[in-house]
């Protein structure tokens, strides 16, 4: 879709031949200026995103993808996210090049009319006006018209909010490290990669695995950031040569930030000198402009409302419902069955990573709501299990409504499964992460507030990536004994990566799902923080000896993103900011590390927040440490209280209805769409089999009762009364 104007060019182009000295003439000039620097950036942005998408296809056509393309297949946008970053991008190339001819002092240099600019590119909305309907029970797809005064907040495609300003090395949109010789806070910031090597890599695996969390505790951190925000890449590569420039001879500019190896890391031999890198997507600013720093993406809606399912976007939403049946179903898989129980969709768009995992299977990835689904086996499983659960609820729900239509059907049934996942969230996730914390940063429910800002922050997708510290180094498959499943019962993680055929062709997700179950998460260890199958391998096809380090991804991002240090975010939490070693020592409760950290940065000050954050130690009973408590706790509060349509928010569901929707769990999630029959009664925790696991029928159901309704006679088929 092509960016649309509202200047007209004629204008533009007859100001340049009415030069006078008059003020009006000035102003025409001033408006050519402004139209003829869109113009050259609006060709120079159109040609890289179609160049962009035209190399990613025809890589991902060759019979052996790299790593950097199977990463590029997750990360690449699509539809009105596409168009949003791509104003974004055009609006940020025109200022530069304004400022470059007006050589202003400033980046908010009165001369330039920033309002005009903006309609000149085309900044606004970047999805078509939704009207709202004020009295609907149901949430938009795209997350509009939940707030009633300002009906975009939360919405999908809109800027990440900031809690602190970002900051760039040229206060608009560098990153720091991107100058050679540049120093923030008096010191040179250390190479990401090296940060990783040193502070997050370890060799022993032995001891590693959390004593008191399931590998579904991890697994579900993975889906609630699956459900909350989504930054894809952007594509301003202005040609074939600038990107293998990036790819292959790590050459930094544009778009291109790579992540350059230090000379003695084992990667050098392998890789070469770096792995490359490209920033997030970002949007138009937006007025009063009072800064015009790049603000990156959320393309997903700031709701926990299941939209990894339903998709934050209309016409994928739609796409992923069977319309063709009254039961208000979502479409399944019509080509393979997981022992009668349905499968997501594939996405047959060609070529897909996952047919390359296994050139012999050819197993596509799944369609889902989320693009991500596929990226590794026991987030499809999740996946599978939503999908089912949306799809079980509408058929019961018609078994006691059957005047309802499918629209009806379709929306009760989502609203049910939003409901599920925030409760399952705040009831069960959270205490355990949180810890002795959880009261202080998420008191109990007080009712919805208009004026509570539910946005993602930019800084809560860094602090929610501490889940990657939970990740173990295999995944195992379990038979209906809880013993280990066929000849390959236990997996190294990387192998898990765009692998649907595992799935579909080789067991289904019974045995993966009681891997969960009876499985443990990987413990937040101060020593050995992540593995090498994430720190090394990840993304790592299985043809290639070539992988990502997810650590060092982290790491980076954090500079694109502009995130201030980490001594910033502890003086936003009330928290001490150490300033010399014993300082950090204490605050570490770990001298080695507090060593460490200062040899690498020369000041707390620089430490990237997300090595900073995931460096403390753990609250009492809790999975994080004190800042990530208050980062973590202060969006989760947000997200609950400035929803208004919040599972306990009086008049979203009736007290029955609450009342029943309380029993939901993750075990009973399990039973009612999968051939297990032995579940734990608490999944989340670490359990034994068979000691602490019970048969389905002890675990209790949700009684979809209330939701049960009778016609009004006289008032039409679509007329209903809930009966109380």
């Amino acid at each position: 879709m092509r960016v649309l104007f509202h200047l007209p060019v004629l204008l533009a182009s007859l100001s340049l031949f009415q030069v006078a000295e008059s003020d009006t003439n000035e102003q025409d000039t001033h408006t050519f200026t402004i139209s003829d620097a869109v113009s050259q950036v609006k060709i120079q942005v159109n040609k890289a995103f179609l160049d962009s998408r035209t190399r990613l296809k025809t890589a991902m056509s060759s019979e052996a993808p790299t790593t950097r393309q199977l990463s590029k297949y997750l990360k690449h946008a699509k539809g009105w996210t596409r168009m949003a970053i791509r104003y974004g991008q055009v609006w940020e190339e025109s200022l530069k090049r304004l400022r470059q001819k007006a050589t202003p002092t400033n980046v908010t240099d009165p001369s330039l009319d920033l309002t005009a600019l903006s309609q000149e590119v085309g900044c606004g909305p970047p999805v078509p006006l939704v009207t709202c309907d004020e009295n609907s029970p149901y949430r938009t797809v795209t997350g509009d018209c939940n707030n009633r005064r300002n009906p975009a907040l939360g919405a999908s495609n809109r800027a990440l909010a900031r809690w602190l300003p970002a900051e760039y090395e040229d206060g608009l949109s560098l990153p720091f490290g991107w100058t050679p010789g540049k120093t923030r806070n008096g010191f040179p910031l250390p190479l990401a990669r090296e940060v990783s090597n040193k502070i997050v890599g370890y060799l022993n695996e032995e001891g590693v695995l959390d004593q008191n969390r399931s590998l579904l505790f991890m697994q579900w951190g993975q889906v609630v950031d699956h459900d909350l925000d989504f930054a894809p890449e952007t594509e301003l590569e202005s040609s074939e040569y600038s990107k293998v420039q990036c790819d292959e001879h790590c050459i930094q500019g544009d778009n291109c930030f790579p992540i350059m190896f230090p000379c003695n890391d084992s990667k050098v031999k392998t890789q070469g000198k770096c792995m490359p890198f490209f920033r997030a997507g970002f949007v138009c600013p937006t007025p009063p402009y009072q800064s015009l720093a790049r603000e990156q993406i959320n393309a997903l809606t700031s709701f926990l409302d299941a939209s990894l399912v339903y998709s934050p976007e209309t016409s994928l939403a739609s796409r992923l419902r069977d319309l063709s049946s009254p039961l208000g179903l979502m479409a399944v898989n019509q080509e393979a069955q997981d022992h009668g129980l349905a499968y997501p969709p594939f996405d047959n768009k060609k070529p897909s990573p996952c047919e390359f995992i296994n050139t012999t299977a050819r197993v596509p990835c799944f369609l889902t709501g989320d693009s991500r689904a596929s990226e590794q086996s026991l987030l499809a499983t999740s996946h599978t299990l939503l999908l089912r659960e949306h799809n079980r609820l509408a058929r019961e729900l018609k078994r006691l409504n059957p005047h309802w239509d499918g629209e009806k059907l379709y929306q009760e049934a989502r609203k049910i499964l939003g409901a599920f996942i925030q409760i399952i969230t705040f009831r069960d996730y959270l205490p355990i992460v949180l810890g002795d914390e959880m009261q202080t940063w998420i008191p109990p429910y007080q009712g919805y507030n208009e004026s509570v800002d539910p946005r993602i922050s930019n800084v809560f997708t860094f602090a929610f990536r501490f889940g990657h510290l939970e990740v173990p180094s295999t995944v195992f498959r379990l038979d209906e004994n809880y013993q280990p499943w066929g000849l390959e019962a236990e997996l190294p993680l990387h192998t898990l990566f765009f692998n649907t055929w595992r799935i579909v062709k080789d067991g289904g997700i019974d045995p993966l799902v009681r891997g969960l179950l009876a499985k443990k998460s990987k413990s937040m260890n101060q020593d050995k923080m992540m593995t090498g199958e994430l720190r090394n391998k990840l993304f790592q096809p299985t043809h290639t000896i070539h992988g990502f380090d997810l650590a060092a991804i982290n790491i980076q991002r954090c500079r694109d993103h502009g995130m201030p240090g980490y001594n910033s975010w502890r003086g936003f939490c009330g928290l001490s900011q150490p300033k010399t070693p014993k300082e950090l020592h204490a605050v570490l409760k770990n001298k080695v590390l507090a060593e460490k950290l200062l040899d690498l940065y020369g000041t707390p000050d620089n430490i990237d927040i997300w090595i900073g954050a995931i460096a403390e130690p753990l609250v009492e009973r809790g999975q994080v440490g004190h800042l990530l408590a208050c980062l973590l706790g202060r969006q989760f509060q947000k997200i609950r209280d400035g929803d208004r349509f919040w599972w306990e928010n009086p008049g979203v569901f009736t007290e029955k209805q609450r009342n029943s929707l309380q029993k939901m769990s993750l075990s009973r999630l399990v039973c009612d769409n999968t051939h297990v029959t032995k579940v734990p009664l608490h999944p989340l925790q670490a359990n034994s089999y068979p000691q602490d696991f019970v048969d389905c029928s002890a675990i209790d159901k949700l009684d979809l009762s209330p939701w049960a309704s009778r016609r009004i006679r006289g008032l039409g088929s679509k007329a209903s009364q809930t009966v109380q």
